[in-house]
């Protein structure tokens, strides 16, 4: 479940938080969305100082969205402060018959470039749920990336015994 928005300081950066159950893991993360618009170009890298998990998302109905993402995960590579961050690349807008970027072609990305791959629809909610989910079990999964310590940052490990129902959505392709 979504908390409601908080403000932001930064006007048109979205921030949320997401509370979620993953494997018994109860688990909150902090989401910043800059929508990948270029006014916030400069502003991104402190997005990626210290994230444990990056969400590259581009439109398939729009091939410019995703020739974009090459100069994205450049800055990834750059600012990025943890070697280990897990990186998701998700193709949005599913529900739409005008593709102009084929599964296979982002799948093909995704696996050049050892990313998660997922497609999704927002409008329709496809696949967004199972996709934050493989998001935080492969964050869980990669040692030394979280650390209860220093918790105010992503992902925040909570005590919970409940379980989540984990069905699966056909887009999904873990790549390891």
């Amino acid at each position: 479940s979504f908390c409601p928005s908080f403000p932001s300081p930064i006007s048109g950066v979205d921030f949320k938080v997401k509370k979620m159950v993953v494997d018994g893991h109860a688990v909150q993360l902090a989401i910043w969305d800059t929508a990948g618009q270029e006014r916030f170009r400069t502003l991104t890298p402190s997005y990626y100082r210290g994230a444990q998990g990056v969400v590259l998302v581009y439109d398939v109905t729009r091939k410019d969205t995703f020739a974009g993402l090459e100069s994205w995960l450049n800055e990834l590579e750059i600012y990025t402060t943890k070697t280990t961050t897990v990186k998701m690349l998700v193709g949005n807008k599913t529900d739409k018959p005008d593709r102009e970027v084929e599964r296979k072609e982002g799948l093909q990305f995704a696996r050049k470039r050892s990313l998660l791959f997922i497609e999704t629809s927002a409008k329709t909610q496809d696949g967004v749920q199972h996709a934050f989910e493989e998001l935080v079990i492969k964050m869980l999964q990669t040692p030394g990336l979280w650390d209860k310590s220093k918790e105010k940052r992503g992902i925040r490990l909570m005590e919970s015994s409940k379980q989540q129902d984990k069905s699966l959505c056909g887009a999904y392709c873990p790549l390891s």
